[in-house]
């Protein structure tokens, strides 16, 4: 065990591809990789070992622009997992620039930029210290980069799952637009369902909720938030944990 304070060992942060971009949502923002790089290098350093999902919404989300340019689903996916890839490129070099071995796996064959993904092979990666970015998504049409997220986490064993948001935790109702919202600092799944809290999409969280797989959702841009959860201090986001 490494001297310093952990409450886990081995986390996944799922981060959203538009969190990677600038003040007007799409493309990608080198200073927002920079600092989210040091975000990462920050639980690494905890002795931690990290690997990252990360989705594709800066530069395609495949369901909306499928319905919007009357453009087949499948493909409009797959434009959409190599917007991903292109993401999970940009955060291996912002870390690596840290001085942390990162490596980028994926789940669609992009040999010449990326390894294809491998359970095996990524746990080994963790064991000798590197971070790991998992690109490409699940590799299928039709599942977003949250079920993604939570099916690598359960593949390596994580002990949770972080879910970087533009909010610090869950609320009763959108803090966006009620002053009133309530934010919880622990959930259970059943309370979650119940009242239909979005935490993430359905079969990401029923995924979590079968294989009690604990998922903190945190304010990505709260600098610290990820190393403090990772250490397990209280108050930082909202543990969704079991029933």
């Amino acid at each position: 065990m490494n001297a310093i304070q952990r409450a886990y060992d081995r986390v996944l942060l799922k981060i959203s591809g538009e969190a990677l971009a600038g003040p007007d949502g799409s493309g990608l923002d080198a200073a927002t990789i920079n600092y989210i790089a040091g975000e990462i290098a920050s639980v690494h350093h905890l002795g931690v070992q990290t690997t990252v999902v990360v989705g594709g919404g800066n530069f395609v989300r495949g369901e909306v622009f499928s319905e919007q340019g009357d453009i087949d689903r499948t493909v409009a996916d797959q434009m959409g997992m190599l917007a991903t890839i292109m993401n999970a490129l940009a955060l291996q070099a912002a870390v690596e620039k840290l001085g942390i071995q990162t490596r980028v796996q994926s789940a669609i064959n992009v040999s010449e930029v990326a390894e294809p993904f491998i359970r095996r092979r990524a746990i080994r990666h963790l064991e000798k210290g590197r971070v790991v970015v998992f690109g490409g998504g699940t590799g299928n049409p039709y599942f977003t980069t949250d079920t993604a997220a939570v099916l690598r986490a359960l593949e390596i064993e994580a002990d949770v799952l972080l879910k970087a948001t533009k909010v610090d935790g869950v609320y009763d109702k959108d803090p966006k637009k009620h002053s009133d919202a309530v934010r919880y600092e622990r959930v259970t799944f059943s309370e979650a369902i119940a009242k239909r809290l979005a935490v993430m999409d359905q079969t990401a969280f029923t995924m979590c909720r079968e294989h009690k797989l604990p998922v903190i959702v945190l304010d990505l841009h709260h600098e610290g938030a990820m190393k403090r959860a990772v250490q397990g201090e209280s108050g930082v986001g909202t543990l969704v944990g079991g029933d």
